[in-house]
């Protein structure tokens, strides 16, 4: 596939199947880490918001650079928290004591 045809193939998966891609990578036990945090956070909600935090997330709004997608929440959740914690069982563990991440 050339580039156009991976824009092309990108844009014409749903949501549903962009996050699942963006998800493959973990393990099981993470990705019920990384939905124990949803719930907690935000019920699960894309758009949730309190104060400088937003979404499924509550990542704070500058770290979604205008993109609230929930395609965007994703990735920038991972990508936060394998920086912060390395995984999401540890940010789990963390919330866990302090009640937030």
């Amino acid at each position: 596939m050339n580039l156009g045809e991976i824009t092309s193939h990108a844009a014409t998966l749903s949501v549903a199947q962009q996050i699942k891609n963006i998800n493959a990578p973990l393990s099981a036990k993470n990705k019920a880490a990384k939905f124990w945090i949803a719930m907690h956070e935000s019920g699960g909600s894309y758009t949730a918001r309190n104060g400088n935090c937003y979404g499924r997330y509550q990542l704070l709004i500058t770290y979604l650079h205008g993109n609230y997608s929930a395609v965007n929440q994703e990735k920038v959740a991972n990508k936060y928290v394998k920086g912060r914690y390395g995984s999401w069982i540890k940010a789990k563990k963390f919330w866990q004591i302090h009640h937030w991440y």
